[in-house]
C-alpha cells in the first residue's frame, strides 16, 4: 500500500549539522553554546596545559573557554582553531557607546524583539551612539510617532517574553500623561514582555549636554511657545519653519561625538532597553 505521507520523521535520529573549523582571530564574534555567552575574540592563550579563547562581551566583561568545538556563528556550529594571523592584534577601539568595537563581523539577523522610540530625532540619536552595538546584537529600533499610539501599537505587536518590546518615552515623570499611558499598557500584556522606560526631558534634544551647543543649560520655554522653536530662538538659529527645525536638529546631532556628550538619565535608559530585548 502506498504511504501517502512518507516515512515517520521521528523514526530516525536527527542529523546535526557538522561543525566547520574557523580560526579564532581577534574581533570574531561567536556564541558559546552551553552558556549563551556572546563576545568578540580578544585572544587565545595557554591555561592549565590547554589552549583557551578569551571572549569579551559588549559591556567589556571577559570569559575564557576551551579552544575547539562548542561555538556558534550566525546560528551555525563551528570549531574554533588556532588563529592563523601572524600580525600583532590591533589595538581595540571603542564604539560611540563606549563598548569594544567589533570588526569584520556582519550584522546579526534581526531579533523578533524591538526597541521603540517616540520620533525620528530619538531614533537618530540612538543610532548615532548605539548603532554599532545594535547591529552586532541584531536589535532594530523603530519609531512610534508619539506616545498616544503606544496602546494600539502594543496590541498589534502582541508581545511575549520571547518576543519583547522595549519602549523609550520622552518626559516620563510622575503624574504626566506618558506615565499613565505606560502603566495602562503594561497591565495589559504578559509579564516580562514589555519594558517602558523614559527620561525626564521635554524633548530628546535635552538629552544632549547643553555645552555641546554653547549653552550652560537648556532654556526654560514658555508653554505658549512650541518648545523646539523656542530653543532655536534662544540659540539665535532660524526657527520659523519645519525645515529650520530639521536643520537645527542636524546641528545638535552633529555636535554629539559619543556617549560622553549625552546626559546619564538618557544613557542609562537606552542601555536598560538593550539589555531587556537581548535577554
Amino acid at each position: 500500500m502506498l504511504d501517502r505521507y512518507g516515512p515517520d520523521a521521528l523514526s530516525a535520529p536527527a542529523r546535526r549539522p557538522a561543525s566547520r573549523a574557523v580560526p579564532a582571530d581577534v574581533g570574531l564574534v561567536v556564541e558559546e553554546v552551553t552558556t549563551g555567552w556572546v563576545g568578540a575574540v580578544v585572544g587565545v592563550e595557554a591555561s592549565g596545559g590547554m589552549r583557551v579563547v578569551v571572549l569579551e562581551d559588549r559591556n567589556g566583561r571577559t570569559r575564557t573557554f576551551p579552544l575547539g568545538p562548542g561555538f556558534w556563528i550566525d546560528g551555525q556550529p563551528v570549531e574554533l582553531t588556532q588563529p592563523v594571523s601572524t600580525t600583532p592584534p590591533v589595538r581595540r577601539t571603542r564604539t560611540a557607546s563606549g563598548s569594544v568595537a567589533v570588526t569584520g563581523q556582519r550584522a546579526r539577523v534581526a531579533r523578533s524583539s524591538r526597541i521603540w522610540v517616540e520620533g525620528r530625532h530619538d531614533a537618530e540619536l540612538v543610532e548615532k551612539v548605539w548603532g554599532d552595538d545594535l547591529r552586532v546584537e541584531g536589535v532594530v529600533v523603530e519609531m512610534l510617532d508619539g506616545v498616544d499610539r503606544l496602546a494600539a501599537a502594543v496590541r498589534d505587536f502582541d508581545p511575549t517574553p520571547e518576543r519583547r518590546i522595549g519602549v523609550l518615552l520622552d518626559h516620563l515623570v510622575t503624574g504626566a500623561k506618558e506615565s499613565r499611558i505606560a502603566a495602562e499598557v503594561a497591565r495589559a500584556v504578559p509579564a516580562g514582555s514589555l519594558l517602558v522606560v523614559g527620561h525626564p526631558y521635554v524633548d530628546v534634544w535635552q538629552a544632549v549636554r547643553p555645552e555641546r551647543v554653547g549653552l550652560d543649560e537648556w532654556p526654560q520655554i514658555d508653554r505658549s511657545v512650541e518648545w523646539k522653536a523656542g530653543v532655536l530662538d534662544h540659540l539665535g538659529w532660524p526657527s520659523a519653519t519645519q525645515t529650520d527645525v530639521a536643520a537645527g536638529w542636524r546641528r545638535i546631532l552633529g555636535a554629539v561625538r559619543d556617549f560622553r556628550d549625552l546626559e546619564p538619565a538618557f544613557l542609562g535608559r537606552v542601555e536598560e532597553l538593550i539589555d531587556f530585548v537581548t535577554g
